[in-house]
């Protein structure tokens, strides 16, 4: 697995633009740039011209009609669109040499990911909510980290579909459900910890729940439990060896979490970067093909 030191302090803003105007961007991207001490909230894109209007004002930065002009304008680009149309937008800002700063899954599609992974210019962080809060980054250092583990397991339960649910008219979750939904953080819970998975099984029970066996390079064995129908609301993770077990704390802080990844980008830290992502995309891709043929 790859190590991480830290580099040189940044001491002058970052100039961030925004890709998407959506709930997630007014509620998470747009006040954590704005609120950040190293970041500056320079522009608003997004396809609703009104709503990019409306989101940039609220935070004193400026709607753009273009994304080119966007990404001509700035010298980081957050994304808050769906995977999709983050993937076609995000290989322009980096081709154009641009920090990233993407939302997860980074891709539906691993050639859509080698494309953005491909065209990476300078330093990319994708925002795995739980891998950014400083409770959770905390238990891993003390509790995980270093440790010899022979398994772990995720499950993560939700019901975004219910009524007042900001997620629920998404259409990409609708079409794609848990698995790509939330997949993608359970993975980033276990990857870094496990080894990269090199065999997975997997099965759909009722709606879009999926459950996962997987198998690591370590030879270590983990499982995943994943589900937006289960009308339910849960998360447990947990690890287990030798030492015992180790459980994760169940509290997200968003608005710590945005700020740690904004952090990361600052600090050139590629432990949760597109290539990470890309490879998270890959495990979805195969379990989606086993599915598929099931």
């Amino acid at each position: 697995m790859r190590t991480w030191s830290p580099p040189a302090v940044r001491t002058r803003t970052l100039r961030f633009g925004l890709i998407g105007t959506g709930y997630w961007a007014a509620a998470v991207h747009a006040p954590g740039i704005a609120a950040h001490p190293q970041t500056e909230l320079v522009g608003v894109w997004g396809r609703d011209r009104t709503k990019a209007a409306a989101l940039a004002a609220q935070f004193g930065a400026q709607p753009f009609s273009g994304v080119d002009e966007l990404i001509g304008a700035v010298e980081a680009v957050a994304f808050s669109v769906p995977p999709d149309i983050q993937a076609e937008l995000a290989l322009r800002a980096a081709e154009s040499g641009r920090s990233l700063l993407l939302e997860k899954p980074l891709a539906l599609t691993v050639e859509a990911a080698d494309r953005v992974v491909q065209a990476v210019r300078a330093p990319t962080v994708v925002f795995f909510t739980r891998r950014f809060d400083p409770s959770v980054s905390a238990w891993f250092r003390t509790e995980v980290d270093n440790h010899g583990w022979d398994g772990g397991s995720v499950l993560m339960l939700g019901s975004i579909f219910e009524p007042g649910n900001p997620f629920g008219q998404s259409k990409w979750r609708q079409e794609r459900g848990a698995l790509w939904d939330i997949g993608p953080h359970a993975l980033a819970l276990l990857i870094p910890t496990l080894g990269p998975v090199e065999r997975v099984a997997a099965v759909r029970a009722l709606r879009d729940e999926v459950h996962l066996a997987l198998r690591h390079a370590t030879g270590a064995g983990s499982s995943v439990t994943v589900s937006l129908t289960a009308q339910a609301e849960t998360t447990e993770v947990l690890f287990w060896g030798s030492g015992g077990i180790a459980r994760m704390p169940g509290d997200v802080d968003l608005a710590a979490a945005y700020a740690g990844a904004i952090d990361a980008l600052l600090a050139g830290d590629d432990r949760f970067d597109a290539r990470f992502a890309r490879d998270v995309v890959q495990v979805l891709a195969d379990v989606e093909t086993q599915l598929l043929d099931g």
